[in-house]
């Protein structure tokens, strides 16, 4: 209830119902400007009011389980008709107002539709959690990947053993969050240091040909994401980016806030299409947009461009704060 994406879409679903329910009654175009503008007249102060309580109420509303919370919300939408009715009892003058019991029972059955559409898209996207953790095991746990970061590790073993341990240790990490159900946001500060710990794998076998320049002094740590946003990313810079060019070359990571409250996140690697010896279906890119859009609705934003040889990836999304209670 505090995202602007969900606000939209209650709007148009509402003012669409009422537009219906005005043409319905309406026997002429000049008929149904005059049922609109009397209907909009009550109905518009009951949803801002719905809308503004929900908004409210919504710290209150997520601690309780989904039944509980579409019952409170619907006493809420109307509890706000009864008192937009009231009020307007008072002071209408006009002889046209409807009964109470109408206008809660036309409150009662758009606020249901309006619930069961949100109840329909959140089933709708609900598989894009689980489809993304088949993706993570299908897509982003490549084969050269093992192989090529096993190789790195054995070449160390007798000569650095101290490094060979170290990096088994972060292969252990990170195939541990690949394989996790991952549901849940995770604090920005934690997917960094999986990358991290991807990088230094990567680093092992590719040595000076990869180049990492992490701009993040402006990061918010706490800012709440999905996880694996930034990993497969960078698998892609290394993987379509990086391996192609014979001297390799520098990926850019830069994490940043602006003012209006929302977080950057902006990925650079080289990429030259005629040496690319890996074909991509940009299938991290649609996983990463449809859990975006999962999380965040339109509060999110995936957007990718190839200019002067440079690939980019730049992620916005707003900035919730990880919570330690």
């Amino acid at each position: 209830m505090r995202n602007l994406g969900i606000a939209l879409r209650v709007l148009i679903i509402v003012n669409t119902a009422l537009a219906l329910a005005a043409f319905g009654l309406s026997l002429s175009l000049t008929d149904f400007m005059q049922k609109i503008a009397s209907i909009s007249t009550l109905a518009q102060p009951i949803l801002l009011i719905s809308l503004f309580l929900l908004y409210g109420c919504y710290p209150l509303l997520s601690k309780h389980a989904y039944r509980q919370g579409i019952v409170a919300t619907l006493a809420i939408t109307l509890l706000s008709a009864a008192g937009v009715y009231s009020f307007f009892a008072q002071f209408w003058i006009f002889n046209d107002l409807p009964s109470l019991s109408r206008v809660l029972f036309n409150t009662l059955l758009i606020s249901a539709i309006t619930l069961y559409y949100f109840n329909l898209h959140h089933r709708a996207y609900s598989p894009a959690v689980s489809e993304a953790r088949l993706q993570a095991l299908q897509a982003r746990i490549r084969p050269h990947f093992l192989f090529n970061s096993l190789n790195a590790v054995l070449s160390l073993i007798r000569s650095q053993p101290k490094q060979a341990e170290t990096a088994l240790e972060d292969m252990a990490d990170l195939f541990r969050v690949l394989m996790a159900d991952n549901r849940d946001l995770v604090p920005l500060a934690q997917e960094i240091a999986l990358c991290r710990q991807y990088l230094a794998l990567e680093k092992l076998r590719l040595d000076e040909r990869l180049i990492i320049q992490w701009q993040i002094d402006d990061m918010p740590p706490d800012a709440m994401i999905p996880p694996l946003v930034l990993q497969p990313l960078l698998e892609n810079a290394v993987y379509h980016g990086i391996e192609p060019l014979a001297n390799g070359g520098t990926i850019t990571i830069q994490i940043y806030t602006k003012q209006n409250n929302e977080v950057h996140l902006v990925l650079k690697n080289p990429y030259n299409a005629q040496r690319d010896h890996h074909q991509g279906n940009k299938m991290a890119l649609n996983n990463i947009k449809e859990r975006l859009t999962l999380h965040f609705d339109l509060e999110a934003s995936l957007k990718s461009k190839l200019s002067n040889g440079e690939y980019s990836v730049h992620i916005t999304l707003p900035y919730h704060r990880h919570s330690s209670v």
